[in-house]
Parts: structure tokens; sequence; C-alpha cells
């Protein structure tokens, strides 16, 4: 939690200034004269007690004591030649504490070194000789009420800019410190709360109704009450009840406000009194959020000044609850959209084909893992009624949610044409995809790259039709162990699916006896990076040359999971989606 005890002081301290100011346009400035003769005394009195609250004291410490009952005082006249604390002593005493009094001497000889460093340090607004003029004295007695009245103007100013400033600098900071909402909420409440010297603050979350610019306050079940530590518990318990119960008295459909600020005293019983503030806090128009702060016995506590203040700093607390709610609703639409592409991610795992028919001497193998969370490579694994064996990998272009999206659409147009009872060679069923996908792959400015086999185990021939997708490789498992060993490329290959209107090609054979292994792939493993140099840490694509290398090394049957973990080593981030499927006939 953010400590605002730091404002507080400043808070009080324009209170006390606000009060002063609001007391002195109605009652006298006060004026002390101290001298230790009788007569001076009495004169100073009586020249005066018309325009002043004239207080008197004939020594310096009997001044110093009455200051301390009776407080500042605007006008300080103090005789100079004393006993046993001089006028300059005794006023320099009262600087500290009492920094806007002004103070005049009175003295009856000329003491340039004193007079002259009383009046350099600020102790000394004037100097009068003995005898004065009266005139003389007078005038120069109301220029320091005026200047007293400037100097209490210009604090006030001073006071109010400060604690504006500090509100703005605490609400900004809960800005950034805070953009939980619930936080946020808390924060203000008790931001205000300890501002503004109230005994309990609430903060309601609004929902708002715009009608003809006015604004219905929707009051929610969400509360936050923040309590002033300097009160006690037993009286917190007495004037929460009393709240609770002004807080139940309000009726939502009646508080239609124009947007300002109000003060309402409401007699509870007879010995309690609740001063409400009710601040609304709007923000383009829309209100966000209703405080309440409370008072118990002190009717009008808050003040024009105050009141001008929080005013003044409503649309920064407007801003934060806004900030908030936004970052409220960017979590929220962010762990819907999570849940949603996980749930996507299942129906596409569950999409590609997990498991298949044990098929005596053939070993099949097939992986995708999706860049995001969703992508757009497939595999197809069927094992025809007739016997045949189907194998595809495709790849749309792009990635995530809308390559996705035509992936199933493909591999839906793909299983409805080889569930036929006899389906067409490899080449056909590519043409009769891009007849079926064309138009909204054209219209998306997508593509679909794809290898299809077909497998005839009784025959150990493979069949195979490529619309722009990387070269199968074919090699037999007997001659890869030698350095020299170089795999088939399967090279027949026509455009991508979705470029042309009519796709054609003609269909590929190969032999694949016993002994031999057939690897597809997509462009996310090919495409992928690895260390090119170790001495220098430098990298490079892998290429088929390099995947070639990974399949060389491993010996005994084909393990599919040890090639991705090779690629995935050298590659923090995962940039594509990667597919790989193996056939070998054993």
């Amino acid at each position: 939690m953010i400590d605002t005890s730091w404002i507080a002081p400043r808070a009080a301290n324009l209170k006390r200034i606000e009060s002063w100011m609001d007391s002195s346009q109605n009652e006298q400035l006060k004026l002390l004269v101290v001298d230790d003769e009788p007569d001076n005394l009495d004169l100073l009195y009586r020249t005066f007690r018309r325009d002043f609250r004239v207080f008197k004291a004939d020594n310096g410490l009997s001044a110093l004591q009455m200051l301390s009952q009776e407080g500042e005082m605007a006008i300080i006249i103090s005789d100079q030649r004393m006993p046993r604390m001089n006028g300059t002593e005794f006023l320099s005493r009262t600087v500290e504490r009492f920094p806007d009094t002004i103070r005049i001497v009175l003295t009856g000889y000329t003491d340039v070194e004193d007079l002259v460093e009383a009046i350099n340090s600020g102790q000394v607004f004037k100097y009068i000789t003995k005898p004065w003029n009266p005139d003389q004295l007078k005038s120069v007695v109301l220029q320091a009420a005026e200047t007293y009245r400037v100097l209490k103007q210009r604090t006030l100013e001073l006071s109010r800019a400060l604690s504006r400033e500090s509100l703005f600098n605490k609400v900004m900071l809960a800005i950034r410190e805070s953009l939980d909402y619930s936080n946020m909420l808390q924060t203000v409440a008790e931001t205000l709360g300890n501002t503004f010297s109230a005994c309990c603050s609430t903060l309601i979350p609004t929902d708002t109704v715009n009608q003809q610019r006015q604004y219905l306050y929707q009051i929610s079940a969400t509360r936050f009450v923040h309590i002033a530590p300097e009160h006690p518990d037993t009286e917190i318990g007495c004037n929460l009840k009393a709240i609770e119960l002004l807080e139940q008295s309000i009726d939502p459909s009646t508080l239609v406000c124009d947007g300002s600020i109000q003060q309402q005293v409401t007699q509870i019983d007879e010995n309690t009194a609740i001063t409400r503030l009710t601040i609304p806090f709007f923000y383009q128009k829309d209100c966000l959020a209703i405080a309440y702060l409370y008072r118990i016995g002190e009717p009008d506590v808050w003040t024009e000044e105050t009141i001008d203040l929080i005013n003044s700093v409503s649309e920064q607390v407007a801003l934060a609850i806004s900030q908030s709610m936004l970052y409220q609703q960017l979590q929220q639409q962010s762990q819907q959209m999570r849940t949603e592409l996980a749930v996507a991610r299942q129906i596409q795992t569950n999409l590609l084909r997990q498991s298949w028919p044990e098929i005596e001497g053939i070993r099949i193998q097939a992986r995708c893992i999706p860049a995001r969370e969703v992508g757009g490579d497939f595999f197809e694994v069927l094992v025809h009624p007739q016997g045949d064996i189907w194998l595809a990998v495709g790849d749309v272009s792009g990635k995530g949610v809308p390559a996705a999206l035509f992936m199933a659409s493909a591999i839906s147009v793909l299983r409805r044409e080889l569930s036929q009872e006899s389906p067409p060679p490899p080449n056909i069923v590519l043409r009769n995809l891009n007849a079926s996908l064309s138009d909204d792959l054209v219209s998306n400015n997508c593509f679909i790259t794809m290898v299809l086999v077909r497998y005839l185990p009784g025959q150990q021939k493979l069949i195979y039709a490529n619309a722009g997708h990387i070269y199968p490789m074919v090699w037999s498992r007997s001659e890869s162990a030698t350095d020299e060993a170089e795999p088939t490329y399967l090279d027949t290959r026509s455009v991508p699916l979705g470029i042309l209107p009519q796709w054609h090609s003609a269909a590929g054979e190969v032999m694949l006896p016993a002994g031999s292994a057939l690897v597809i792939t997509s462009d996310g493993i090919t495409e992928a990076t690895i260390a090119a140099a170790p001495s220098n840490g430098s990298q490079a694509m892998l290429r088929q040359t390099g995947l070639w290398s990974m399949l060389k090394q491993q010996t005994g049957l084909l393990n599919l999971d040890q090639v991705l973990e090779q690629v995935a080593a050298f590659n923090s981030v995962q940039e594509d989606d990667q597919t790989i499927l193996s056939l070998e006939v054993l």
C-alpha cells in the first residue's frame, strides 16, 4: 500500500490558513505592544485599540508567554531598550514560530549595528525613533497590517498550490504503481480520506446511464471504506453504524447530479450529526465513481477553498480510475482470448490424427508444433481400407488463427477426397483441393503448400504430388551410414494451392523397398537457425542439408523428437510452425 501520511499535514496547514483568512475578514487583526514604560504602553494601546485587538506586555519574557497563550499576532511593536531582554533579542525569538508576523522597533537612541542586523535578517519591518510622531507611527502600522494580509494571502495561495501539486503527484503515483482496478479504488479512497481529514471515506464504482447530460448513479455492491487512524475504535464503531444507516437511506434513482461537489449535513439523532461531501468523478462526460467523505459532529467542515481544491484534482482521480478500468478490461479480454486460444489449440490438436493402425513392416511418426497457440501447419496419416497408406504435410501461409482456419478447411476437404472407395491419384486430389479452396485463399491473400503421398506396401511403390512444398527426402537406411551418402529429393513439384484458379501437376513415383525411409517437413524446421561455426558463435539456416546431417547421426530407427530437440536447442524463440513426418519400411 502506498504511504499517504506525507499529504495530510499540508492539507491540515491549508485548513488552518483558510480558517484564519475566513476569520480575518470579520475580526480585527491582533497587535502586541511591548514596552517597560507604562505611559508608552497605555499610549500605544489607546492609539490602536479601535483598529486592532491590542495586547500589552511590559517586558520580553511576558510577551513570549502571551504569544504562547494567544498565538500568532499580525503586528508586534516592541521597545528596543528593555531590562533583561532588549527588543531585537525578543523579536528574534518570535521569527521561527511566527514567520509572517510584522515586527516594528521603537528606539530612543541610535544603535545602528543592532538595528541594521535586525532589519537585514528579516526580524524587523521598520524602526521608529522616540519620541514618535503619532501620524507617522499609525501610517507605519497600517502599512504593516496590509503587508501582513498580503503575506497571508500569498501563503494561502502557495499552500493551496503545494496541496494541489501533492495530490496531483499522489494520483499520478497511484496510476503508475497500481493498475489493478480494485487496488486503484482502494488507493483513491485512502488518499481522499487522509488528505482531507475525513473520519471515513467511501468510494463506490458506478454504472453510467447518459440521458440528456444527466447521470444516474447505480451503486454496486463493491465498497471501499477507510478509517482515519486518529479516531478511537469505540467512537468509530458508533459512527460507522450511523454512516451505514445514512448510506442505506440513499435511493440510487434520485442520485442525479450535474457533476458538482455537494456538502450535506444529516442529523442522525439528537447526538449525532454527519457532514457528507459527495464527489463525483467524471471522465469524458462519463461518471466513473462517486466518493463520500464523512465527518462526525462538525457541520460545514470543508471550506469552499478545500472544495475547490478537491474539484481541481478530480479530473486526475477520474483519469486514474479510467486507466485502471481500461487495464482491467484489457486483462479480462486477454484472459478470455487465452482461454479461447487454448480451446482452439485443443481442437486443432484433435483435428490432427494422433494415432493410426499398426501396419506390419511399416513405422510412421508425425509431429506438429505450432509457433503460437494455433498454427497453419498440418499433417495427415490415413490407412485406406484397400491397404494404401496416405501421408500429407501442409503449410498455410501466415501464422495464428487465420492460418489455423484454412488448415482446418484443408484437412476437411482432404479427408473427404481420401474417404472415397477408390481415391484418385495424389495430383488429382490436390487439383480438387485447389478447386474447393482457391476462392477463399485468393480473397484472403493466402496459399497452401502441400505434399501428398500414396504408398502401396504390396508394390513397395510411392506415388506423390507436391504443391510448392519442400522436397521430401527418401534414402536407404543401409547406405546412410557412409559419409558420402545423400538422400533422394522428390523434386516433381508445382505451384502452391490458391495461386492459380486451376492447379495442374504430374505425379511423381519412386520405389521404397525394405530398409528405406521417407521424411517430409515444413519450412519451420529447414529455416530454423543452428550454429554454423562454434568457434565464433555465428548462426546459419538449417536447410535440408543440415537436416540430413542430423538424420544421418541417428543409429537404428528414426527419432523425430530428438530431431526437434536439436532444432529447438539453437532457437530460444520458435519463429514458425514446425511439422515433420516420417515413414520407415522395416
